[in-house]
This record gives C-alpha cells, sequence and structure tokens, in this order.
C-alpha cells in the first residue's frame, strides 16, 4: 500500500521546455547552449550547479566567461526560469489532495538556485504560496549535493524519510530516473511531460 508519493518538479509539476531555455541562453550570448543543456541530466558547469558543487555565484561568473563579458544574476534566473512554460492549476490541486487524503507528498529534483529563486518564492502558484507549501519535505539535488538518477539520491530520501520503498510511488518523466528508482524497490509512474496525469496517478495508488 503506497503512503509515500515522491514528485519530480520539471516535466510533471511544471511543463517544461528545453528550447525556450536554450532561446534564452542565446539571447545572453552562449552560442552553444543546445549543445550544454541536456533535458533531464546537466553537464559542465551546469551540471555542477544543479549537483552543489559550484554556488550561483560560481555559475554566474562561469557563465561570463563562456559568453565574453559579465552575466547578470538576473539574467542567470532569466535563462533557467525559461525551461518552466506552464504551472498547471490541477497539479498543485492534486498535490493538496493527496495530502489531505494522507499521503505524504514529497518533492526530488534535480534543480538549481536559479530556478529555486522563483519556486521558494511567493511568485511561484501566483496566490502568494512558495513551493514548499504544498509539499511535506523537498529534496533538491543542489542542496542534498546529489543528482539522480544517482541511487544514493533515492536512498538518502527513503532513509531521511524513513519510508519503505514499497510502499512509496515515485513520479518522474524521466526514463534513467524512473529505472533507478524501479531496481530499489519503489513503484514508478511515469508520465509524459505536459499531459494531464492527475487522474492516472489514481491507477498507481490503488
Amino acid at each position: 500500500m503506497v503512503k509515500t508519493v515522491i514528485f519530480d518538479l520539471g516535466g510533471v509539476i511544471l511543463t517544461i521546455d528545453q528550447r525556450q531555455a536554450v532561446a534564452r541562453f542565446r539571447e545572453v550570448g552562449l552560442s552553444d547552449a543546445a549543445e550544454r543543456l541536456d533535458p533531464y541530466t546537466q553537464q559542465g558547469i551546469f551540471g555542477e550547479l544543479e549537483a552543489g558543487t559550484i554556488s550561483a555565484e560560481g555559475f554566474r561568473v562561469e557563465l561570463g566567461r563562456l559568453v565574453g563579458r559579465e552575466v547578470s544574476y538576473a539574467e542567470c534566473c532569466y535563462c533557467w526560469q525559461g525551461y518552466a512554460t506552464e504551472l498547471p492549476r490541477r497539479n498543485l490541486e492534486l498535490l493538496a489532495s493527496l495530502r489531505e487524503k494522507g499521503y505524504r507528498v514529497l518533492l526530488l529534483s534535480n534543480t538549481n538556485p536559479f530556478m529555486m529563486d522563483w519556486a521558494e518564492s511567493d511568485r511561484f502558484d501566483g496566490e502568494g504560496h512558495p513551493i514548499g507549501y504544498y509539499f511535506d519535505a523537498t529534496y533538491m539535488s543542489y542542496k542534498c549535493k546529489m543528482m539522480k538518477p544517482d541511487e544514493d539520491f533515492f536512498r538518502y530520501v527513503l532513509e531521511k524519510e524513513n519510508i519503505q520503498p514499497d510502499e512509496t510511488l515515485f513520479v518522474d518523466d524521466g526514463e534513467r530516473n524512473v529505472a533507478t528508482a524501479s531496481r530499489l524497490g519503489i513503484h514508478t509512474f511515469r508520465p509524459v511531460n505536459g499531459e494531464d496525469w492527475t487522474k492516472k496517478i489514481y491507477e498507481y495508488l490503488k
């Protein structure tokens, strides 16, 4: 019986558009943005930022070196937040509904300080609530210094929450992430980025 539901952010809670993010990084001067940005796992300074091995300031400085000029913190936010194209109200309502039904609801995301600058602010949902309002706990790669699909990231959450894999459902649009969770005995559901999965999820909660 599932007691805990763990959600990914981009591609599940948020509808994402990599092309928009690439276009914004190109706007600030990163001509090879398409090669540097991966839909699921970032590389180079982009991966280092999400893994927490460099700070937001370190990323800002290094991005400036790549484009040949100083880049502002606001420009970094603008570029990274280009990934987020829609935050469907139905998804937030589903999170609230699951918590009301007694499920523990967690966030497990490969993300970074620039995306969280928006998500952890009262601008997140348009109603004055940050992302933490909708979850019992949040686990973000750059804070935990681990990234999906590393098994250690999943084990860390299971141990920290004191939850059993067979009582946990993991919802993520990434094939490798879902595969790792499955190997650990966690139930999985892989919706498609942008689809309405709020009814289908109940098939996995039975």
